[in-house]
């Protein structure tokens, strides 16, 4: 491991705070064992190959270190910053082009990357970057890799886990530091099991099984009381179950474009509003005429349209609404900077303006994936 242990041991002392679909989590209690000696923490790697012994997992077997297709050795380790990795090998697993897959925005390694360049993550704010990779040994390409976290709180991660704190806590244990494979501060299902594109599927189940059993050998490494996994695919709920996690399903409310008991989809809002009962239809209609009547005019804005003083004006927005709902301001104003520079066309904000004086009033950010656009902040 590559990470500091004064750094989690640091974590160890913070506390944490108090149509629909469902969305699936994960947990995986470990059992504790005595810390190793620091020289034996100095290799960030968790397995390996050739080695004769079984690292931190007591199942893990030769057959799991290798590829089927090809007989190639893989190992997987820690790394402590997203920044270590090549980006393109990131996006190569989180957002690969050669597959229709969904894509997730919040996945991709620059998204990730302002999270903790910005300190909006960071261990001071109790989210140490701990992120799970599998590498080929044979030419070191990246062939998986998964957003990890150490926590030393629950904070941030909208599946909420305080009465289990609270009760593992009153049976003896301590709770924190766990780890969170998670996108922070972000309830998007998404992969969390990334595998890089173009790999059959025998070598993609190696792969992700791998990263499912580095969570766990990183629980018994560093002797933390639980690994969890939240809003992951439900195409990765077998992998985790063979390991032995627990599953926790979740309700969130998603709209999708069909037209109601069919699988076609609209053309247009106006075929969306003639498929609602008559009050509501003229709800909508009179609610998208009151902009005008105010002096709002209500605008869209992308890739280069995009300009500095509105991502600097859209920020001042997010604190005050923050504000207003008694909520927590986890994204820093160097986080919006850093991700208009680097993913301002995965962006598209919906501005109000005053006709006139042109000054922003309201604003909504959303980032563009596949097949559908996320709505973050408004």
């Amino acid at each position: 491991f590559r990470v500091p242990w004064e750094d989690v041991m640091k974590m160890g002392m913070a506390h944490g705070h108090g149509a629909s679909t469902s969305t699936h989590s994960f947990f995986r209690a470990c059992s504790g064992k005595p810390i190793p000696p620091r020289s034996s923490r100095k290799n960030s790697r968790l397995w390996k190959t050739h080695s004769s012994k079984t690292t931190s997992t007591p199942d893990t077997s030769e057959t799991l270190l290798t590829l089927p297709s090809s007989g190639a050795s893989i190992s997987i380790e820690t790394v402590p910053s997203i920044d270590e990795i090549v980006q393109s090998e990131w996006d190569a697993c989180a957002y690969p082009q050669d597959e229709r897959t969904e894509k997730v925005p919040f996945l991709k390694h620059s998204f990730l990357a302002a999270l903790e360049s910005s300190k909006s993550v960071s261990r001071d704010e109790g989210w140490l970057p701990l992120h799970l990779v599998v590498k080929s040994e044979n030419d070191g390409k990246l062939l998986g890799c998964s957003p990890l976290y150490m926590k030393g709180h629950s904070m941030g991660e909208y599946v909420f886990d305080q009465g289990w704190a609270q009760a593992f806590e009153r049976a003896g244990g301590s709770y924190y530091p766990k780890l969170q494979s998670a996108v922070p501060f972000t309830p998007v299902t998404g992969s969390r099991l990334l595998v890089r594109g173009g790999l059959d599927e025998d070598d993609r189940k190696i792969v992700s099984s791998a990263l499912a059993r580095g969570l766990i050998a990183c629980c018994h490494q560093y002797n933390v009381s639980s690994a969890h996994v939240t809003f992951c695919r439900g195409e990765e709920m077998a992998t985790f179950r063979e390991l032995g996690y627990m599953p926790r399903l979740g309700m969130q409310y998603h709209w999708e474009n069909r037209r109601r008991g069919t699988e076609e989809k609209y053309a247009s809002f106006k075929e969306f509003e003639m498929d609602l009962k008559q009050s509501r239809r003229k709800n909508v209609r009179q609610e998208r005429k009151r902009p005008a009547k105010d002096g709002l005019r209500v605008f869209r804005a992308t890739g280069d349209d995009i300009k500095p003083d509105q991502m600097a004006d859209f920020y001042e927005m997010y604190v005050a609404q923050t504000e207003k709902k008694w909520g927590r301001d986890y994204l820093r104003r160097e986080f919006f900077d850093e991700i208009y520079e680097t993913m301002r066309d995965d962006i598209l904000f919906v501005f109000a303006e005053q006709e006139g004086t042109g000054r922003l009033v309201a604003g909504a950010i959303n980032f563009i994936g596949s097949p559908a656009p996320f709505c973050r902040k408004w």
